[in-house]
């Protein structure tokens, strides 16, 4: 069998990559990365300038993405069949050579690999490099600790129905908010309830070009791309530690 590496690419700046990520994707001769139709991939922005001359590329494009309802049957087969093929077509790659495979953030926190990771057991020799998710590069941006002394961190997903969402967030530990876009609205709504919007920063292309950070209160509701994230700070012992 051939060997397959994963390699968690971090948050976006390429020098918050680890050590060993950044030699074997400069050593790789065959590089497979995950990317929408049409543009040039996250994952590859990261890597650009470390590659080698004669590399290989396999840009993996998603067959759908926010076209279909993501809890659909459609959208889930369609993906189903994407993750099959491309677990198929790896496989054989990494019979000629090792593949090295690129995923923003860390492979084994909500990263698409997973899905290939369970379709290649027996068939490659997997390694996965692990990286500093999204989220640890959005708070330090911030300047400010995410959690202290006894909060509870809650990573939640936009995408989740309002009813559990209003449920989560009211607490007054720390909240991370992932998959914002179209769900920014259902997401304000809830913090407002909660009584924590004026709490909440957005965090847009954190450590990458084009980084934003700002009040999520003083954000247009339409105004938030897909790589931007939610914060709000725990609570926790923090008032009584600085007393």
């Amino acid at each position: 069998m051939g060997r397959i590496i994963c390699c968690g690419l971090g948050p976006g700046d390429p020098d918050l990559m680890s050590v060993r990520a950044d030699r074997e994707i400069r050593a790789a001769t065959q590089v497979a990365y995950f990317r929408k139709k049409g543009r040039p991939g996250q994952a590859r922005r990261i890597v650009e300038g470390l590659l080698a001359q004669n590399v290989c590329e396999y840009p993996m494009e998603y067959p759908v993405t926010t076209e279909l309802a993501f809890d659909s049957k459609e959208y889930a087969q369609l993906l189903a069949d994407f993750y099959d093929a491309w677990a198929d077509r790896l496989a054989r790659l990494a019979r000629e050579d090792n593949v090295v495979v690129l995923c923003e953030g860390d492979p084994f926190f909500y990263g698409s690999f997973m899905h290939l990771y369970s379709r290649l057991q027996g068939r490659a020799e997997l390694h996965v490099i692990a990286g500093i998710p999204g989220m640890a590069g959005c708070w330090n941006v911030v300047g400010q600790p995410i959690a202290l002394g006894d909060d509870v961190m809650t990573v939640l997903m936009g995408t989740l129905p309002e009813e559990e969402l209003n449920r989560r967030v009211n607490n007054e530990d720390a909240l991370v908010i992932m998959k914002t876009g179209r769900n920014l609205v259902k997401i304000r709504r809830a913090l407002t309830a909660a009584g924590r919007l004026e709490e909440a920063w957005l965090i847009e292309r954190g450590t990458m070009p084009g980084e934003r950070i700002a009040r999520l209160e003083d954000i247009e509701p339409g105004d938030c791309p897909y790589f931007a994230i939610v914060l709000v700070h725990g609570r926790g012992r923090r008032r009584e530690l600085c007393e």
